[in-house]
Order: C-alpha cells, then sequence, then structure tokens
C-alpha cells in the first residue's frame, strides 16, 4: 500500500473521502445535549485530508472545523500495510514518521496518544487524538523484538492477522481455519509483555477462540459484527464476544457491508447488531469501530471510481471479503454524514438506551481498555 500527503492511509476496506464531501454548515447542529460533553472513540478508523494539498503538512481550517463539529475525541488509525509483502516493516515505520511528521505539524490539534490520560486530554483541549495500531503482524514475524520498537514509536494497538494467514495464524478469509500458530502463542505473548492491546479483529474463527483463551489480560475485537446475526467471516459468534468479556475485553461493532444481506445495510441493522452485542457481552463491553473516514462519503462518480480501484486492489491481494465489490461503499448509508454518532445515540437512545450506557459505548469502554492496559 502507498500512501501520500493527501491520503496517509488507506484503511484496508474503507473507501475514503476524496473531494466534494457535503459542507459542514449542511451538517451544523448545537451540541447541546450531554453528548458534547463525552469522550468519543472510534476504535478503527481513518484519517486524511481532502481539502489540502497532497504535499501540505498543515490540515486545512474546514478539515479541523468538521472533525471537531463529530464530537469524536481519538480515533485509531492503522500505521502501515497489511498481508505478506516483503516490505512490510519498512512500510509500517514510514507510516510512523508520516503521521509523526503530520502530528508536529499540527500541535494546535493532534495529539498522539500514548496513555488514557492523552485521550482526555484532546477532550479537553478541543483536540483530537490518533492512537497508532496495526492491521496485522506479518510486520513482525518471527521478530519480536520489533514490538518493543513499535512500541517505542508509539504503536499501542496490535492486530493479530488481517484476513490472510501469516505466521502467527489463519485470518477470516483462511478456509482452513487452522487456527494460531505456535508463534502465534509466542507472538501474543510478546504483545502483552509490553502492555500492548492485543486485537483480534480480521481473524480465522478457531484463531480468534485460540488466541482469547492464551491471552491474560483484557483485549479487543475493535471492528467486527454479529456472526450469530449474519454469518460472514468477517463478524464473530456469540460465543467470542463472551469470551472477550469475560476476560475483561471490548468488541466494536463497525460501520461495514457485512451487517446484512445485500451489502447495503441500513441504521436498523446496524443498531441490531449492536444491540445483540451489548445483549451478549453486557454494557461494559461493547464499543464502536467504524473502519471508515470520519467524514461522510460524497456519492459521485469519483468515489465510484475510488472503490473500483479499491477492490481492484483488494481481490488482487486476497484481501477482497465476501460482500465486497466495485458497487459497494464501505458505510451505513443512514448515518453517512458528519453527525454520524450524535445521530446514533439519538436513536439508542429512542430504543431505550440510557445516558450511562451511551456514554459506555461511545468511549467509555475502549478509555478503561486502554488505562488497564497503557496505563492511566
Amino acid at each position: 500500500m502507498s500512501m501520500n500527503r493527501r491520503d496517509w492511509i488507506v484503511s484496508a476496506g474503507s473507501v475514503m473521502a476524496l473531494s466534494n464531501v457535503p459542507t459542514l454548515a449542511a451538517y451544523a447542529r448545537k451540541q447541546t445535549h450531554w453528548y458534547s460533553k463525552a469522550i468519543v472513540i472510534d476504535g478503527l478508523s481513518s484519517f486524511s485530508d481532502p481539502y489540502a494539498p497532497e504535499e501540505q503538512m498543515r490540515l486545512s481550517d474546514r478539515l479541523k472545523a468538521e472533525l471537531r463539529q463529530t464530537g469524536v475525541s481519538a480515533i485509531n488509525v492503522t500505521v502501515g500495510g497489511v498481508g505478506n509483502d516483503l516490505n512490510v516493516w519498512d512500510q509500517g515505520l514510514a507510516a510512523i514518521k508520516n503521521y509523526d511528521e503530520v502530528i508536529e505539524a499540527n500541535p494546535d490539534f493532534l495529539v498522539k496518544v500514548s496513555t488514557a490520560a492523552d485521550i482526555r486530554a484532546a477532550k479537553a483541549t478541543n483536540k483530537f487524538g490518533l492512537i497508532y495500531g496495526t492491521q496485522d503482524s506479518s510486520m513482525i514475524g518471527t521478530t519480536l523484538d520489533r514490538l518493543a520498537e513499535l512500541k517505542a514509536k508509539g504503536i499501542r494497538i496490535v492486530q493479530l492477522t488481517y484476513n490472510l494467514r501469516n505466521l502467527s495464524g489463519d485470518g477470516a478469509l483462511e478456509p482452513d481455519n487452522a487456527g494460531l500458530s505456535k508463534l502465534g502463542h509466542a507472538t501474543i505473548n510478546r504483545i502483552e509483555s509490553e502492555k500492548l492491546i492485543l486485537d483480534l479483529s480480521h481473524g480465522g474463527a478457531k484463531t480468534i477462540e485460540q488466541a482469547i483463551a492464551a491471552a491474560t489480560r483484557p483485549l479487543s475485537i475493535n471492528h467486527t459484527g454479529c456472526r450469530d446475526l449474519f454469518d460472514h467471516p468477517r463478524n464473530i459468534y456469540d460465543s467470542a464476544m463472551r469470551a472477550v468479556a469475560d476476560k475483561g475485553g471490548v468488541v466494536g461493532i463497525y460501520f461495514m457491508p457485512f451487517l446484512a444481506a445485500g451489502s447495503k445495510p441500513t441504521k436498523d441493522d446496524l443498531i441490531r447488531h449492536i444491540n445483540h452485542a451489548r445483549n451478549i457481552c453486557g454494557e461494559e463491553h461493547v464499543s464502536l469501530g467504524t473502519d471508515g473516514n470520519q467524514l461522510p462519503i460524497p456519492i459521485n462518480e469519483a468515489t465510484w471510481q475510488r472503490a473500483r480501484e479499491m477492490h481492484e486492489f483488494r481481490s488482487a491481494n486476497g484481501f477482497a471479503a465476501p460482500g465486497e465489490g466495485p458497487d459497494i461503499l464501505t458505510i451505513v448509508h443512514d448515518y453517512n454524514r458528519l453527525d454520524r454518532f450524535q445521530s446514533l445515540v439519538e436513536d439508542l437512545a429512542k430504543a431505550g438506551w440510557k445516558r450511562s450506557q451511551l456514554e459506555k459505548l461511545l468511549g467509555g469502554n475502549l478509555l478503561r481498555l486502554y488505562a488497564e492496559i497503557w496505563g492511566a
């Protein structure tokens, strides 16, 4: 995967907003109720500035204004590529350097998150936190000391596998579903000893089951859906959700096509998955991880061209999951708006969710997990 100044990370499976994003005024709303005070964390997202020239490191005023309008305090951004490319380690280092430079160029707005306190500080100062994470451990391979190096450079979340098999275990699309390797067990041990968060998104069902059993600390599956509601390899079974919760971890529900047949989920589909996850895990163990950009995606020809290019790339590399396609956008259309999180919590409140429960879903549960693993 390549990066440029505009599109710093192509989140695997997401289509980035490149131009003609709806204006801030189109979604302007006074955040007069409790939502404006809540800490909101997107457990897996992507980050770019469609309003600035590619070579510009300084973020545009429009992007900053729109990100503040979302109410989001911090996002987990994927740093580096996925898959078994021979250059994936170098890609990861380059991505970290690039993100560091962007943060250094925007100290008035961006915060590199190392501890849970950094997220609280970002909220208090009206800034935006970036949590560095990986979506594969292929860049580590057998060189487990690389985990300490990644931690020193700012990585805080390590996803064990992507859709394909790596040396640690099978991903969600591997038909053999062979589970965790001996190296995978050793990698989990080292992730935990470095006080990094182990994430099992994109894992094969058996890999997830065995990795949860091997874990001794709370962990996450930060962007997924409920497989007992819709049988898709990127979703996880109730048994896995319960096991994550039993270890004090958090399961995040994504805004992806894999929530319903036809790959065009509605807000009702998303809410059904969120409610199911809460019922299975308990309100202390469910969160949100959109697996998308914070800005709404414009529905225009440029976006469809980008979708076609992304699908071609993912198919050629074996990453494409069932339900992806050149005519599919990785969004929940009803929430393809700047105020998606506030709109979602208002819909959940109408369905009976209490404020305390919504605050946990929005960010409280992830903040608790982060503090427990990284330090307060």
